[in-house]
């Protein structure tokens, strides 16, 4: 007998790839359960799977960065912090803070498939006792139009979105006197694609070269240090609300329209904000 419930849960994460770099990430999430039905006909009370898988990941990987440790140019270290992760290749980065904000995975490079299977075996050891295996399928969510992944933290948050590396992969949506505006869409969400937001008052250093941040939340310290160009540099907490606001208004100044911006955070969520010239 086999239970399933699709669209159960969604996971928001950050990954490091070689050849991409930092690389936001919303997957969504299916659950397989097989096993024996109990005395009372069910396999697992459905009211019980989504708490138990969901409680499950967000305690686990879920708003983390994704750490391959046996990419190529990948060092992990212990440090004041907790942990601190170097990389070289594609570019040097330096990523420190509390050990629950890092997912260490040994692996080569993060895939779809092996989170998947990772996060099976985590659950199937966790099983009820009439429940014999459980499978994840992980997906990306099919987007037609513009898209970008990127990567925040948010200091003042009290859950895990404080932590400096995680990350999302959103739509987005730009209209100008009531029309879909697709170049401006695809444009702009190129430039965001693999990019980390920070909040300009986060900034610990700067130049041409190198961006540091740094930050204290409740769970303790961060500090992230990339490329510049990697950056995009926020005047608030890099929010959704403020990504949708940040974006009418930089759209608005550059082009002299009135705009109306939809943009997402993951998965089925998102903030609207409008700006006139």
């Amino acid at each position: 007998m086999a239970l399933f419930v699709n669209q159960l849960t969604h996971i928001d994460v950050s990954l490091w790839c070689a050849e991409r770099g930092l690389v936001g990430c919303s997957w969504q999430v299916d659950a397989l359960l097989e096993g024996e039905l109990g005395e009372d006909g069910m396999l697992f009370d459905f009211g019980e799977v989504k708490p138990w898988i969901k409680r499950t990941l967000d305690s686990g990987l879920d708003h983390t960065l994704l750490v391959p440790t046996q990419a190529p140019g990948i060092n992990v270290t212990e440090c004041a912090e907790g942990l601190c992760v170097r990389t070289t290749s594609p570019y040097s980065m330096e990523v420190r803070g509390p050990a629950e904000a890092f997912s260490l995975l040994p692996w080569k490079a993060i895939t779809l498939e092996q989170v998947a299977e990772h996060l099976s075996a985590e659950l199937t050891e966790q099983r009820p006792a009439n429940v014999d295996c459980v499978t994840l399928t992980l997906s990306d969510e099919v987007i037609e139009g513009a898209a970008y992944g990127y990567t925040h933290g948010l200091k003042r948050h009290l859950g895990n979105c404080q932590r400096i590396a995680h990350g999302h992969r959103s739509r987005l949506a730009i209209w100008q006197s009531g029309e879909r505006q697709l170049a401006l869409e695809k444009r702009w969400a190129s430039c965001l694609d693999n990019r980390y937001l920070l909040e300009q008052a986060d900034i610990a250093a700067q130049d041409n070269e190198v961006l540091t941040c740094r930050y204290q939340a409740a769970q303790g310290d961060f500090m992230i240090s990339l490329p510049t160009s990697r950056c995009a540099v926020l005047p608030s907490p890099t929010t959704v609300e403020n990504i949708a606001l940040w974006l009418a208004r930089s759209i608005t100044n550059e082009s002299g329209q009135a705009t109306r911006v939809q943009a997402f955070e993951g998965i089925n969520k998102g903030a609207f904000a409008e700006a006139s010239p």
